[in-house]
């Protein structure tokens, strides 16, 4: 890999974590000065959109997250019949499936360029953390469209998100795991349907099944060190 292609892959990574940390910044300094921090957090969240970590509604009720299937709040953003619904997408394998995922098509714009639909449809029992349309969107325009031009840079950063074997919601529980094709670290950690990638990327949709792979949808692209 060039000095130039590292430099800009880094220079992506600090820009989502930029992207990450300043409303978290924000939404602390919000608490100090003795707002509300709950009612703050809701009313600066963007229209439509879906707490990251798995919040209890406000019905109050704390029972435990059935992880037995699909569970989190993006996952009611999935259709509830057709290809891109839970049954569908399970009778598909995980690129196809995720193209019929209208909140994945930045994805999978990204996985034709890199030519990694069939790389992705063959293999057998993997995982992949896929990260949705508003993930793609933390990132600066101007590096996410140079790093869709660079076919090497780009295969590095997508097939980071992929585990050579199925995950359960129980492996995420404090684990280490080495990507399919690379072999480098993924961690994750969490409980309850409430899981984290590299201390950076949040599950908001999580076991969902496809033909060959189980996919956990998330917030943040994962960026290789």
């Amino acid at each position: 890999m060039s000095a130039t292609r590292t430099r800009r892959v880094r220079r992506i990574a600090l820009a989502v974590t930029a992207a990450v940390v300043l409303p978290l910044s924000v939404t602390a300094c919000s608490s100090e000065d003795g707002g509300d921090g709950a009612a703050d957090s809701q009313s600066a969240s963007p229209a439509g959109s879906m707490p990251a970590d798995g919040a209890q509604e406000e019905s109050g009720d704390t029972a435990a997250t059935d992880t037995s299937k699909p569970f989190g709040p993006g996952c009611q953003a999935v259709p509830e019949d057709g290809e891109g619904s839970f049954d569908g997408m399970a009778d598909d394998p995980v690129a196809t499936a995720a193209s019929n995922n209208p909140a994945l098509s930045t994805l999978v714009s990204a996985v034709q360029k890199a030519g990694l639909v069939d790389t992705l449809n063959s293999a057998e029992n993997i995982t992949v953390f896929a990260p949705t349309d508003d993930a793609f969107a933390k990132i600066p325009e101007k590096d996410l469209n140079a790093v869709l031009e660079d076919e090497k840079a780009l295969t590095e950063i997508l097939t980071y998100h992929v585990v050579g074997e199925r995950l359960t919601p129980g492996d995420l529980e404090n684990g280490s795991y080495p990507t399919l094709l690379d072999k480098k670290e993924l961690t994750v950690s969490g409980s309850e349907g409430s899981y984290t990638v590299n201390d950076a990327s949040k599950v908001v949709c999580g076991n969902v099944p496809t033909a060959n792979a189980t996919v956990y949808i998330v917030d943040t692209v994962l960026m290789p060190q």
